[in-house]
């Protein structure tokens, strides 16, 4: 016959399943689950079948914390779902002690010790999206790719490197700020895509004088301090121009690939070019490169509104000065639900439900992940 040890150390096992939404571990692996009991009570209509009330005694890591109500589902169903028994759940909500925690952040921190994206062997793919000038979308394309890569079932991370011109927070929608844990700090998730910008700190009305070392730091803090888990990808928005923050990203992370976004007027290309030719100074390879406005479409007719060619001029010179193959990996249309979506908080590629769009875009956006995916 079940009895109740039996049904606390099942229950145990089931919960071992659950997965803490922001750390990425199991809610048993992390100390969460304090006790289990189980306490049998008298069968009313259901036969043979043994009932029981299950209360579980979860410690959270912090008080108040926002995806509690996501664990406490997820352990709800662990339960209710229990096949040889009738079990009905309690589940009683606290927050872990100062010193539990303190030993749980430190146990996560030693595990990691330094940047993990930069140590032999990670499966990270990193894509740091660049562009030589501001205002050609280089931003948009940061947010819609990382969405699509969400949607497309990787795990997904953002970091809003542009420290002057910080903008992923307003693109995805995101008024929080990441959780602390005794200095670790939680991404914020939005639109399935873990996101972290000095936006989320400094409020996107004041002005950010960063240079050269604090600027430097800002990276190493958004590497080495935020648990990111295990991402499949990572993209970084870095700031336009070759500055600081280029260089940082290169030093910090040799194995990024850039993606260079450019428009096709000439006076965009050029300058586009330069940001590509960072990779003769350091040890990042152009992946390729992204045309954004590239038509507007009206009427069924094609408008080149900022001229023709520029992506391709950029592809062709970065291929010759670089000795190997930069492609011109996607042309996205001047459109005007880019902005106005992307301004309210969703990144345009996606339907409101959160699902990858199936029209042109949607389908631009796919083979543009799923192309930089399948290079080496």
């Amino acid at each position: 016959m079940t009895d109740a040890r039996h049904i606390e150390a099942q229950i145990y096992e089931r919960l071992s399943k659950v997965i803490d939404p922001e750390l990425g571990r199991s809610i048993t692996d992390l100390g969460m689950i304090a006790a289990i009991n189980a306490v049998g009570v008298t069968s009313q209509g259901d036969g043979d079948v043994p009932s029981y009330d299950v209360t579980v005694h979860v410690e959270l890591t912090v008080e108040g914390c926002p995806l509690s109500q996501t664990i406490t589902n997820q352990i709800n169903g662990a339960i209710v779902s229990y096949p040889d028994a009738k079990l009905t759940p309690h589940i009683e909500v606290s927050s872990m002690s100062h010193d539990k925690l303190a030993d749980l952040v430190a146990g996560l921190k030693a595990e990691r010790k330094q940047n993990p994206f930069n140590k032999p062997g990670v499966k990270t793919r990193i894509f740091a999206i660049a562009s030589g000038k501001g205002g050609v979308g280089k931003s948009s394309v940061s947010a819609n790719l990382a969405a699509t890569f969400a949607t497309l079932g990787y795990d997904t991370a953002a970091i809003d490197a542009d420290i002057y011109g910080f903008s992923l927070p307003k693109l995805f929608g995101v008024h929080t700020q990441p959780t602390n844990l005794n200095g670790m700090l939680m991404p914020v998730t939005a639109w399935g895509v873990k996101l972290i910008s000095i936006g989320m700190f400094a409020g996107a009305d004041r002005a950010i004088l960063w240079r050269g070392p604090r600027l430097q730091r800002s990276l190493e803090q958004f590497l080495s301090d935020v648990w990111w888990g295990d991402p499949d990808v990572l993209l970084l928005d870095l700031a336009p121009g070759t500055g600081d923050m280029a260089i940082s990203v290169a030093q910090a992370l040799p194995n990024a690939e850039l993606v260079v976004v450019t428009t096709p007027q000439p006076s965009a290309s050029d300058v586009a070019v330069r940001s590509g030719l960072v990779a003769l100074q350091v040890p990042m390879k152009v992946r390729g490169v992204v045309e954004n406005m590239s038509w507007y479409e009206h009427k069924g007719e094609r408008l080149e509104i900022f001229g023709a060619g520029g992506g391709r001029r950029v592809s062709d010179q970065l291929t010759e000065t670089l000795g190997y193959d930069v492609p011109l990996l996607a042309q996205l249309p001047l459109d005007p639900d880019l902005r106005e979506v992307g301004e309210s908080g969703r990144p345009a590629v996606l339907n409101e439900d959160g699902a990858l769009r199936s029209d042109a875009l949607g389908r631009t956006f796919r083979e543009l992940a799923e192309g930089l995916l399948r290079s080496e």
